[in-house]
């Protein structure tokens, strides 16, 4: 048995690039969580921010105090070349309860889970874009939809290193990935679109991966998610991460009892506008976020989503395997998505100055 929670959540985290994220997000929720400590391998960059926050900076997971709550484990797993999973599972035997960054691989999923299971604490994984209020805006409309029209297609684009998250986005939307497959349409070197067909839930699926980056920099990325679902009453897209959310009906020509269905010089009046509404319109606000706000509020709020879903099972004291079915499935088919489409090409050209909506219209 583990120690009974205390009030606040004390949590430290682990890594300090992403981890500067996790880091403001629970600074900003005092009454929810404290903010105990950074573990990082002490770069200036982790001791600057040990400063910042005013927090003790710890360079094992044996140094610890025995006060410690939770831990948010921000960093890259083996198959990004780093020691996430060994760190969580070092965590979880110290009898902390682990927040794990997206992605896992599945064994190393299923390796953390049997640890947590054992020491009696959680270990929860945060494909972290699914809290994000857009996308959550778009899955709560997406769900509405599926379940009363017929779903006909999904459509997809992500950038590789945001692949994970959008196969939990579908699991999401169709309460799960099964039946699940996947054809990769073919080697094509130097095309910066890599595409693969297949099936999400038994729904036909085209999913295109910008699969190129350049390590350690996420910005040369073009895209991250680009959602669409079709059904047979319209269709309904998630035009980046961030939003807008768009619902696109059908169109369903009206016509009179001959079968006109445009004015003509008889003055036959087919009322359009008493059948249709727009070609288009938001889910939500039509505006978009900037990226300070991005950054600064819709991370950290997705980041306090995340830990208070955590919180809510150590409070309910369930089984750590309890609910974890589906990161391991959405796991396993990252797994074969990630092996279907190959490494990731060298992005290039390197992005150039930033550009306005402005400097297109002139």
């Amino acid at each position: 048995m583990t120690r009974a929670l205390s009030s606040p959540m004390r949590v430290v985290v682990c890594g300090t690039r992403f981890g500067q994220v996790y880091l403001a997000a629970i600074a900003r929720a005092p009454e929810l969580f404290e903010l105990a400590g950074i573990v990082a391998r002490g770069s200036a960059r982790s001791a600057a921010l040990a400063q910042e926050y005013g927090v003790p900076l710890y360079s094992s997971v044996a140094q610890l105090p025995d006060d410690i709550d939770a831990a948010c484990v921000v960093v890259s797993t083996a198959v990004s070349g780093g020691s996430g999973a060994e760190l969580a599972k070092a965590l979880l035997a110290r009898g902390i309860h682990v927040l794990q960054e997206h992605p896992v691989h599945p064994a190393e999923l299923a390796e953390c889970l049997r640890e947590a299971r054992r020491a009696g604490v959680q270990y929860l994984v945060n494909t972290f874009y699914p809290h994000v209020e857009p996308v959550r805006r778009f899955t709560s409309a997406a769900r509405r939809l599926v379940r009363s029209r017929k779903p006909v297609f999904v459509d997809a684009v992500c950038a590789v290193q945001v692949c994970f998250d959008l196969l939990d986005i579908l699991a999401e939307i169709f309460d799960g990935l099964r039946p699940w497959s996947l054809y990769a349409i073919g080697d094509r070197p130097g095309r910066p679109l890599t595409s693969v067909d297949g099936q999400v839930a038994g729904v036909p699926l085209t999913l295109r991966v910008e699969n190129r980056m350049q390590a350690g920099d996420d910005s040369t990325s073009l895209l991250m998610h680009r959602i669409t679902v079709g059904t047979d009453a319209g269709n309904l897209m998630l035009a980046n991460t961030h939003g807008p959310v768009l619902w696109s009906p059908v169109l369903r020509a009206p016509s009179d009892p001959v079968g006109r269905f445009m004015t003509g010089a008889s003055g036959t009046d087919v009322r359009w506008s008493d059948v249709l509404g727009p070609t288009a319109d938001y889910v939500g606000a039509p505006e978009t976020p900037t990226w300070a706000t991005v950054v600064h509020d819709l991370w950290g709020e997705g980041v306090v989503t995340a830990l208070d879903d955590l919180r809510k099972r150590v409070d309910a004291g369930v089984d750590p395997l309890q609910g974890s079915q589906r990161h391991l499935t959405v796991a396993n088919a990252w797994k074969e998505l990630t092996e279907a489409i190959g490494y990731p090409e060298v992005a290039d050209p390197e992005p150039g100055d930033p550009l306005t909506v402005a400097d297109l219209v002139r």
